[in-house]
């Protein structure tokens, strides 16, 4: 009886098999159901993030793709443009070297001798023009107004068409190289504008066809209206060009010659003295070779790009695109001055493209096209090309071109829409798997939960039993699993716990005064090595001390730099660490001074100490009466890499001497640019790379040192600096820069030394602002009374 009651109760609801079995079976299953569930609802999230995020970086992908062509094909147009500014730049350069140096301005009269037919003209009567003869390499045209009595040239007309003939030595090698021309040519100045072109064309017989009355009329005011007086604005004020550059381009028009729509470059050519304008130098390309770039854009089944104007005239399209967004084009013949082409976004009949904003510069925009009735969603994005002076009736504005890319948003996001329906099949095939993994692992789960139920009961409770007696602070309790399972392992594990909790609390009063113990060592070690450091860093502080205070002390008194008559002295020196590693020097010898001004390399103790022998051995050489000024430089950097060698310091220097007497300064020694403002304002920036040679780093640099010579009269001004003036960055981390502190200089060379030293350290300082100074600032201001 008493063996079924036991049964009863091991099986029975009461049981703690029982209890196991509701409790452990019932939580597993439900962790299951819910871990299932979450796994569906994850899955589904998963697949929801997975389509997001693919739309996400496929969309980005698709946009930056359109970016980075819009990008690569705005740097080819740019890049024609450049090329073609470069061909015409350098046929001005050429030219206008003749101008400038009067040994060149004979080589057109030398070409006319060799080849009269680049400058003889003949008379044509039915045109009242001359021209020369074809056969020539360039075709030069004289107008009516431009010829005498005689019907021929004024003789400065003729005398320019000579000077002109130089055109010819260089004009065809420009003309073939870089991207194809139409061609150049070179137009003389207003009071004298023969028009030389290469090749050789019918040139003036084209005019009086297409442009009647042109051969009575200035050929600036007729054709170029206002352009020629722009640029003698910019002769006389170079800030007033729009566009920091002397290229003047032409929106598109139609060429006389060829009927073509073309662009010219022009490029104006100076006077001699720079106050005028003497004539200009020119390109003309088709519009083709723009167009070509353009029209070849291909993104997707049906995008396509354009190239327009600021205000919006579009220069290039292809047929299908100048379609697709209702472009209607017309030209404006008839107006004065050359033909030009209207084919304006503002005139679009569809409207998105009428008031589409081509000022919002790489930036992704969507229109709208109407598409036989239908609502078509496109991408547009425009990328601004370089700035531009451009001629207008009105005269010469900047002007920046955009490429547009228009491309239909479904081609765009076709591989999109693709992968987001793969996606979603296979969320909806992991859904289905996972339904059918919950129902198997459920049908797992209860087995197993009734199999283990027996084999765990038994080790649990043993389990139980020896906790409370832990519990009960018996720490000898160990308890006997004879199962090699997960219940096992816990048992061993529980045995090796009580063993650990009995050693630890029967040695934790010994291990807490151990350990403490060994902070209190710890404490009085760490108190040792801060005092030992503090005596450290006070010596240290106090060296160093000691040494700016040496390297101060020997620097020139306000007396010496007073104490020679002939010239003011001012100088300002500050090192970058408490010891610099600038030098400069003021030695006096009856009516003779030498000044020195160098820079060791680095700063701190060791550049500083290099700068003090510096010092003291220019210093003995001078009271020795050493005068030869590359005597001088070799003899002290003899001394100084015996020093250096003596020290093992890793450490030279740049040095240079200015010796004064009768009214000449000798420079000696490689240091940076000697920077002169003369009397006029003139800035002279001496470069004394080829003077010398580093001091410290060879035993004999004589070899390398050499000196020049240069006048120092009454009102000028000399500025000795080292790097650490120049490389001077402001917070943005730009550099303060030779030019300027020349430009400074020359703002203030009509004041006193003093006045124009402080004037150029509160531009300094000022430009630092609150930026960290890295280098020494040393800076000397010598003006001749």
């Amino acid at each position: 009886m008493s063996n079924g009651a036991g049964a009863e109760r091991r099986l029975g609801l009461g049981s703690f098999r029982a209890k196991f079995v509701l409790v452990v079976g019932g939580a597993v299953l439900f962790d299951l159901l819910v871990s299932g569930g979450l796994a569906l609802w994850n899955v589904r999230q998963l697949s929801n993030d997975a389509t997001e995020e693919v739309g996400r970086g496929l969309k980005r992908a698709n946009e930056d793709y359109i970016h980075s062509y819009a990008d690569a094909t705005a740097a080819r147009v740019n890049l024609v443009l450049d090329q073609v500014d470069a061909n015409v730049r350098a046929l001005a350069g050429v030219l206008q070297t003749q101008i400038d140096d009067p040994a060149y301005a004979g080589v057109g009269s030398t070409v006319s001798l060799s080849h009269p037919g680049s400058t003889t003209v003949e008379f044509n009567p039915a045109g009242g023009w001359a021209q020369n003869a074809p056969g020539a390499t360039s075709v030069v045209s004289v107008w009516g107004y431009l010829l005498g009595a005689d019907h021929q040239p004024l003789p400065a007309v003729l005398d320019e068409i000579k000077k002109s003939a130089a055109f010819d030595l260089v004009a065809g090698s420009f003309l073939h190289s870089g991207p194809p021309k139409l061609q150049m040519y070179f137009i003389g100045p207003k009071e004298r504008p023969i028009f030389r072109t290469s090749p050789y064309t019918d040139q003036a017989q084209t005019f009086d066809r297409l442009y009647p009355g042109h051969n009575t009329q200035n050929f600036w005011d007729f054709f170029f209206p206002k352009l020629y007086e722009s640029w003698e604005s910019w002769a006389k004020s170079p800030e007033t060009r729009p566009v920091s550059d002397d290229i003047t381009r032409t929106a598109p028009y139609t060429d006389a010659i060829t009927g073509k729509l073309i662009v010219s470059f022009f490029h104006p050519l100076w006077t001699a003295n720079k106050v005028g304008v003497a004539g200009a130098a020119g390109a003309d390309i088709t519009l083709d070779q723009l167009a070509e770039i353009v029209e070849n854009v291909k993104v997707g089944q049906n995008g396509f790009g354009f190239l327009a104007s600021s205000d919006g005239n579009v220069i290039a399209i292809n047929p299908a695109g100048e379609k697709t967004i209702g472009l209607q084009m017309s030209n404006d013949a008839g107006k004065e001055g050359v033909t030009g082409l209207d084919r304006s976004l503002r005139k679009s009949r569809q409207k998105s493209i009428s008031t589409l904003d081509l000022g919002r510069n790489s930036i992704l925009q969507r229109i709208v096209l109407d598409d036989a009735g239908a609502d078509v969603p496109y991408l547009v994005i425009t990328e601004k090309l370089k700035p531009s002076n451009l001629w207008g009736t009105e005269g010469v504005t900047s002007e920046v071109m955009s490429l547009g890319i228009i491309v239909p948003e479904q081609e765009i996001y076709a591989s999109l829409l693709a992968a987001q329906d793969k996606i979603q099949d296979a969320s909806n095939r992991i859904v289905l798997y996972q339904l059918l993994a919950i129902l198997v692992s459920l049908a797992i789960v209860t087995a197993a939960v009734l199999a283990a139920s027996k084999r765990v009961t038994a080790g649990i409770t043993a389990l139980a039993g020896a906790a409370r007696r832990i519990q009960e602070r018996d720490y000898s309790v160990r308890v006997a699993i004879s199962s090699n399972d997960e219940v096992g392992e816990a048992g061993v594990a529980f045995n090796r716990m009580a063993e650990e909790i009995r050693y630890n609390t029967e040695n934790l009063e010994r291990l807490v005064e151990d350990r403490t113990h060994e902070i209190e060592k710890a404490k009085t070690e760490i108190t040792v090595l801060n005092a030992k450091l503090s005596v450290e860093n006070e010596r240290l502080g106090s060296e160093l001390a000691v040494a700016k205070q040496i390297q101060l002390m020997v620097l020139p008194r306000q007396a010496e730099l007073a104490d020679f008559p002939p010239i003011e002295m001012a100088a300002f020196m500050r090192p970058a660490d408490e010891v610099g590693g600038d030098y400069y020097d003021v030695l006096k010898d009856g009516s003779r001074l030498k000044i020195g001004i160098g820079d060791v390399t680095g700063h701190g103790l060791e550049s500083g100490v290099l700068m003090l022998m510096v010092q003291s051995v220019a210093r003995a050489l001078q009271d020795a009466g050493q005068t030869d000024p590359s005597r001088f430089l070799s003899i002290l950097n003899k001394t100084i890499f015996k020093n250096i060698e003596r020290t093992e310091a890793d450490k030279h220097l740049t040095l240079a001497f200015l010796d004064y007497e009768d009214g000449f300064v000798t420079i000696s020694g490689q240091h940076e640019d000697v920077i002169v403002v003369r009397r006029s304002g003139e800035i002279e920036k001496i470069n004394t790379i080829d003077l010398g040679f580093p001091i410290g780093i060879q035993a004999d640099i004589s070899a390398f040192i050499d000196t020049k010579k240069i006048p120092f009269n009454t009102g000028d001004v000399i500025i000795l600096h080292t790097d650490g003036v120049t490389e001077a960055e402001n917070p943005a981390g730009e550099l303060f820069g030779i030019e300027r502190l020349c430009e400074e200089a020359a703002r203030l060379h009509l004041e006193t030394a003093e006045a124009i030293l402080e004037g150029i350290l509160k531009k300094l300082i000022s430009y630092i602002g609150i930026q960290k100074v890295h280098d020494d600032i040393t800076l000397v201001a010598l003006k001749h009374r």
